[in-house]
């Protein structure tokens, strides 16, 4: 069996290039990534709960350096809406405490790395895909701090992300074209409870399921998603135009570094200027 499903999907080892105009562009240019899909509770001994459903965007852009390594840097957001009226939500009912908590979306700026070397992928005729299963295990940056002892007393932050991203085969090895224009994107998550739940040490994980594209310009992010941006944060219409000294922002980082504002009820993201 596994060996007929060789013959089919073989396993290529292609250049940085091609995952470079596949995530981004070689052009330098900025580009958009947006998903949807949804949020579950999966807890011992119960039903799954649907909590969220959820839409989220990347803006980024790849850099060229000497070496034929690329600098990739990056701003992205992840909206919590209402399962059932899809509207976003700024407070929501823990269902297992009862207490009503603002709501705190991903808005991660920077997020940052260096691509280089080659990328291993999927051929499979006429679609190639590149497949990314991450496993993160690292101190958790709110553990040891008795302020988050309700909201993330884990010693260490773990999580799985299983992404896939898949794209036409003759654009992706065309030398001619500068930046993949057809991107599927499916992306799931297996991760802790979020700070802002205020779960404690409740035992349970979030499971993240959802599917996306890569789309031509801001103007093609869905209406509310570009009002919220323009409103709200417009850095976020526009991916750096150079690597930030700055460290990469994660959904624990910002619940910390604007705790005061969350326990004040403040409505997320904190507005930021272009």
């Amino acid at each position: 069996m596994v060996n007929s499903i060789k013959k089919i999907i073989t396993t290529q080892e292609l250049d940085v290039s091609c995952w470079v105009k596949t995530r981004n562009s070689l052009s330098s240019k900025s580009t958009f990534l947006l998903w949807a899909g949804s949020l579950y509770a999966f807890v011992p001994n119960e039903k799954k709960k649907h909590l969220f459903k959820i839409v989220g965007m990347s803006v980024s852009r790849c850099l060229p350096n000497e070496d034929n390594s690329w600098d990739f840097t990056s701003r992205e957001l992840t909206y919590y809406l209402d399962p059932d009226t899809e509207q976003i939500i700024h407070q929501w009912q823990n269902p297992w405490t009862g207490e009503t908590l603002p709501v705190v979306h991903v808005a991660n700026n920077p997020v940052q790395g260096l691509f280089k070397g080659n990328f291993p992928a999927k051929v499979n005729g006429n679609n190639t895909t590149f497949v990314f299963d991450l496993f993160t295990n690292y101190p958790n940056p709110l553990a040891g701090d008795s302020r988050f002892i309700e909201y993330s007393p884990e010693p260490n932050y773990q999580a799985g992300e299983l992404f896939k991203l898949t794209v036409p085969t003759a654009e992706l090895l065309d030398p001619k074209v500068l930046e993949v224009s057809q991107v599927i994107l499916s992306w799931d998550r297996i991760g802790p409870w979020l700070p802002w739940m205020k779960m404690g040490n409740k035992p349970g994980q979030l499971i993240y399921s959802t599917q996306g594209l890569k789309l031509n310009s801001f103007s093609d992010l869905p209406e509310w998603l570009q009002e919220e941006i323009n409103n709200h944060i417009p850095l976020y219409k526009d991916a750096p135009t150079k690597i930030l000294e700055s460290e990469n922002i994660t959904s624990w980082k910002y619940f910390k570094e604007h705790f005061s504002d969350y326990l004040a009820g403040a409505r997320f993201p904190l507005p930021i200027a272009q």
